[in-house]
């Protein structure tokens, strides 16, 4: 079983990590390319690209222009432990026992608009590129066609025969990933609340959901449909009377 996530825009390079332990990202070489196209653009440029405040440009001028290889523990950060946003607090990587994480570190994947396909332990260094930027790169123009197939392919890599992928990323995110060019099926995990007299899709709560269902999987170490239909955590119940097809449906 692998489980895709989407990153967060907010990061912490400040906290200490608790492990030795990292990786290098697979698709270092397009970073690269990537940044070399960002370090370009003035701030100005970046704000109306990003449309981001002039403040956050400057932030983000000055990652791209101090961003650079090799990697190491003095000038990055492993992807788990410097993502933050409700999603990774679900997660609550820092209270997981250190016999998990190499499980995790098989399981969890997470799609990014810089970097393609991170396992938890791959360092990464500061920055903000969502996939849905229209950031034009030679002959590509915008970062799905950057992307193209190459995370598919290697998710594709990496599965064996009988392996789902449970997919809780946002739709920006798992778009660059096309159902048809999977080679196993799909399950996508939908969390809703009941308010108003109807159940509704809450995007903080379900952003906070995925992260508790990463985390779920992962200390009951799930392999299959069956299992993943047990998630009780946090109020939330499987609802077989909404769920069709490979959408599972959690209320609460």
């Amino acid at each position: 079983m692998k489980i895709i996530i989407s990153p967060a825009k907010s990061l912490d390079f400040e906290s200490k990590v608790p492990t030795g332990l990292y990786t290098q990202p697979r698709f270092l070489e397009e970073s690269n390319k990537l940044n070399k196209k960002l370090k370009t653009l003035s701030k100005n440029k970046l704000s109306d690209l990003m449309s981001i405040s002039s403040d956050l440009s400057a932030l983000n001028y000055e990652r791209n222009q101090n961003w650079k290889t090799p990697f190491n523990q003095e000038n990055a950060k492993q992807a788990i432990y410097a993502f933050t946003g409700e999603v990774f607090r679900g997660i609550d990587v820092n209270s997981l026992k250190e016999d998990k994480l190499p499980l995790l570190q098989q399981r969890l994947r997470i799609i990014s608009g810089l970097y393609g396909l991170l396992k938890p332990l791959d360092l990464i260094q500061p920055y903000r590129l969502e996939m849905g930027t229209k950031l034009k790169v030679g002959r590509t123009e915008n970062l799905y066609k950057f992307w193209d197939n190459k995370i598919v392919n290697s998710l594709n890599d990496e599965l064996s025969e009988n392996e789902l992928v449970i997919n809780l990323a946002s739709s920006e995110y798992f778009k660059v990933i096309p159902k048809k060019l999977l080679k196993v099926p799909m399950i996508t995990p939908v969390f809703k609340d009941f308010k108003n007299g109807e159940y509704k899709t809450i995007m903080t709560f379900a952003k906070k959901a995925r992260g508790l269902m990463v985390r779920y999987i992962i200390d009951n170490n799930l392999k299959t449909i069956e299992d993943l239909k047990g998630f009780n955590v946090d109020n939330y119940r499987f609802s077989e009377e909404m769920s069709s097809g490979n959408d599972l449906f959690f209320t609460r």
